[in-house]
């Protein structure tokens, strides 16, 4: 490639700098809540205020721009095949009061990348394809990567309709409300994808640590999660000597302290978190009776997985023993570890190497639509850097020369993939 990225690479970067920071402030105040950042929930007003928003700039820049039944939103520019097409982009809805970054940095930077190939190159060979995709969080319904999971036909009508969200509105009704519907399933899911490239805020803090430009990722985390429960007697504070207590929260401590201490000593990649903690009868006076901690396990190898899972009730099951209570354990999430494409990710690091952009090949801790197309569709995920690795808040932020170093990576990628034969 040459008069974008190379040629004119100071000035390329410099007015990319200021595109992408002007259209993610725009995109933001579509949904900016009084309370802080940004909230921009499944369907909700915001969400299709946002969506309308970019089929708008979409088709300002002679992208091709519809929405399939449930919402996502498509941007292409036709290549001479057809039949082939190469995707980019991410989500654009958001947690509660999240921030400007996660999620619509993809999108805008595939838009942006995009209309940069079409100016410089022309025609591709291959479609290109930039997509909004309608949910990933979970923020407002219980369920996670709706429009990645609808686009390659892994999500039943059953799955959802009779979810309800905080406010008890049935995730049909607001499906309904928003326009749209469900997708037809008698219809077989898309065939014409031939690679899928998301470029992402890391939402951790290596890249910074390590003032390095880019992470390619090679693969995203398997997550098993637990729930433990438990059951002691619950009896008087002042009257139960120590001796004869079943005290449900000293075993559960014991439980928790060891888990960790264990992941510890076993080291990276695994990591392993207690984050919600329950006592009931919860009271200043009393032997707690019942507690109940949840527990998150990550690392890249499945086996890894399995072989933490096994040590976990191992030593539950001990600590249960030594102090004499009962305890229940439910594993409730259980997601294999997901490899990017070898191909797609030796094409990124060729590209950085020529650019001389710092990279880091790493793993993502945290789920992405990556992990649900890469086993259908080729995939690879490029991460810019988060200041002190902050995400899902108002305090996100990731510098303006870190984002053009991100789109202009993303550029030379999907040239790769798109123009070549």
């Amino acid at each position: 490639m040459g008069e974008l990225t190379k040629s004119d690479s100071c000035g390329g970067l410099r007015q990319l700098e200021k595109e992408i920071v002007e259209k993610l402030e725009w995109l933001g105040e579509f949904a900016k809540d009084p309370a802080g950042g940004i909230s921009r929930l499944l369907y909700s007003k915001e969400w299709i205020d946002t969506q309308h928003a970019l089929k708008c700039w979409m088709e300002s820049e002679g992208f091709e721009a519809k929405f399939d039944e449930i919402g996502n939103l498509s941007g292409v520019i036709k290549g001479r095949n057809r039949n082939e097409t190469i995707l980019t982009g991410s989500h654009i809805d958001t947690v509660k009061n999240g921030g400007l970054y996660d999620g619509q940095l993809g999108v805008v930077a595939g838009v942006l990348a995009i209309k940069y190939l079409k100016q410089f190159y022309g025609q591709p060979l291959r479609n290109l394809e930039i997509v909004s995709l309608a949910e990933e969080e979970g923020s407002r319904f219980p369920y996670c990567f709706w429009g990645s999971r609808n686009i390659i036909g892994s999500v039943k009508r059953k799955d959802v309709e009779r979810m309800a969200d905080f406010n008890g509105v049935l995730f049909t009704e607001a499906l309904t409300r928003a326009g749209f519907t469900f997708r037809d399933e008698t219809i077989a899911p898309r065939k014409d994808l031939q690679a899928f490239v998301e470029l992402h805020v890391e939402q951790g803090n290596v890249l910074e640590t390590e003032n390095t430009a880019i992470g390619i990722v090679q693969s995203i985390v398997g997550q098993r999660r637990f729930t433990v429960s438990v059951n002691g007697i619950a009896n008087h504070a002042g009257t139960t000597p120590m001796g004869y207590r079943k005290d449900a929260v000293y075993a559960a401590s014991q439980m928790i302290y060891e888990t960790i201490s264990l992941a510890r000593e076993l080291g990276d990649p695994l990591v392993v978190t207690v984050g919600k903690i329950e006592v009931t009868p919860n009271t200043v006076n009393v032997v707690p009776g019942n507690a109940l901690f949840t527990v998150d396990v990550r690392h890249t190898d499945k086996n890894a997985l399995k072989n933490f899972t096994e040590l976990l009730y191992k030593k539950v099951a001990a600590v249960s023993k030594e102090h004499d209570v009962e305890t229940g354990i439910e594993m409730w999430m259980d997601a294999e570890p997901v490899p990017m494409d070898p191909k797609i990710v030796g094409i990124i690091e060729k590209k950085c190497q020529e650019l001389n952009v710092s990279y880091k090949l790493m793993h993502s801790g945290a789920g992405h639509d990556a992990q649900i197309f890469a086993p259908i569709v080729p995939t690879a995920m490029l991460f810019v850097p988060s200041r002190q690795g902050i995400s899902h808040s108002p305090e996100e932020f990731t510098k303006p020369s870190d984002l053009a170093l991100g789109v202009q990576t993303l550029i030379e990628t999907l040239y790769e993939l798109a123009y070549k034969e």
